[in-house]
């Protein structure tokens, strides 16, 4: 892999054999010379790749959206962030098909308008859509970034095959994308899969804030797990620091630590009781576990237990996404290769 560096600072990755995945070229075929670009934006960077038509990722890039809050200033860095690939590609503008966006927050897919981010410069109804197809000049497709993530674990990650699975987003917030009858299900209002919003028995009652965490996420997400830690943290119930990430304290807890354990497996319960939940509802029997708390074995493995000791009724399986940090970038190619077939099909 050859790495550059851009004039800002950002980071540029070309490779013929960078396909984080075994795309299945010829359905998706259109043109050895037609290129899209995925893109995820998230509370601190954006990450792009360029793909040709067969999911083939080329190149990518990435950049800190640090002290950025003002979508105009995004909508430039990407179409800055585009220039760039193309560039370091060698792949001239006009091959350049469509993009797709995943977004931390409620969006409206149809009218390509994000309604809410919830940490995220504090978005409202911002017209992404057409504010990055005037600037670049070509079709855009928006959607919210787990939707998307789900979209790439159905396509070529943990979920191939699965008409019905829901992808478990959990890092320093909780959401869930929903793929039913193999595509995914927004709801009316765009806010299905909101579940960091889920209640939580022991937990305040009163409304949340826009924009603050709910009571599921404050439980389980990486700042509600570490504010467990601190909340429970004293000199003579641990030997660990009392500043520790969500990883580390599970981390501990597989070495033994006893206020670990406590921790993981409060985190554990109270995740498989909105799993069976969400499985009595839409009987999906399998759900995709994401993000960088998501991804730790000790925390699927001790969910899982606490599932099966539920009895048969409803037992999902646990898996962990195949793609990772990749999953987001992945959808959202698929999203763009959708989209660009879709524009084809208009023109002819």
């Amino acid at each position: 892999m050859h790495r550059s560096n851009t004039r800002d600072g950002s980071t540029v990755e070309k490779s013929q054999t960078d396909n984080t995945n075994d795309v299945q070229q010829t359905p998706l075929a259109m043109s050895g010379k037609d290129y899209v670009v995925g893109v995820d934006i998230g509370g601190t960077n954006l990450r792009f790749a360029l793909a040709d038509m067969a999911g083939t990722v080329v190149a990518k890039w990435s950049s800190s959206t640090v002290g950025m809050r003002g979508e105009h200033l995004v909508v430039d860095l990407i179409r800055d962030g585009v220039g760039h690939l193309l560039q370091q590609a060698g792949v001239p503008r006009s091959a350049l098909r469509s993009i797709a966006v995943g977004v931390p927050g409620v969006t409206n897919v149809d009218a390509g308008v994000v309604i809410a981010t919830s940490y995220l410069m504090g978005w409202r109804d911002v017209p992404l859509r057409t504010l990055l197809e005037g600037a670049i000049g070509v079709p855009v497709a928006i959607d919210n970034d787990v939707n998307i993530a789900a979209i790439g674990e159905s396509w070529i990650g943990a979920a191939q095959g699965v008409r019905d699975f829901i992808f478990l987003a959990i890092g320093t917030g909780v959401g869930a994308g929903i793929v039913l009858n193999g595509h995914p299900f927004r709801g009316m209002g765009w806010t299905a899969g909101e579940i960091g919003y889920m209640l939580v028995p022991g937990t305040p009652e009163e409304p949340v804030e826009r924009g603050k965490p709910g009571a599921l996420e404050a439980t389980i997400g990486g700042e509600g797990i570490k504010a467990q830690w601190q909340s429970l943290w004293h000199r003579g119930g641990t030997t660990l620091s009392k500043d520790l990430t969500a990883t580390q304290i599970f981390d501990h807890a597989l070495n033994g630590d006893p206020l670990a354990q406590t921790i993981l497996q409060h985190s554990a319960r109270t995740l498989a009781y909105a799993i069976y939940n969400i499985s009595l509802i839409l009987n999906c029997s399998l759900f995709v576990l994401g993000g960088g708390v998501g991804m730790h074995p000790a925390l699927r493995d001790a969910t899982q237990k606490i599932l099966e000791e539920r009895g048969s009724r409803v037992c999902p399986k646990l898996t962990h996404s195949t793609l990772g940090e990749n999953a987001q970038l992945m959808g959202a190619i698929r999203l763009a290769i959708d989209t660009a077939h879709e524009q084809s099909l208009l023109l002819t």
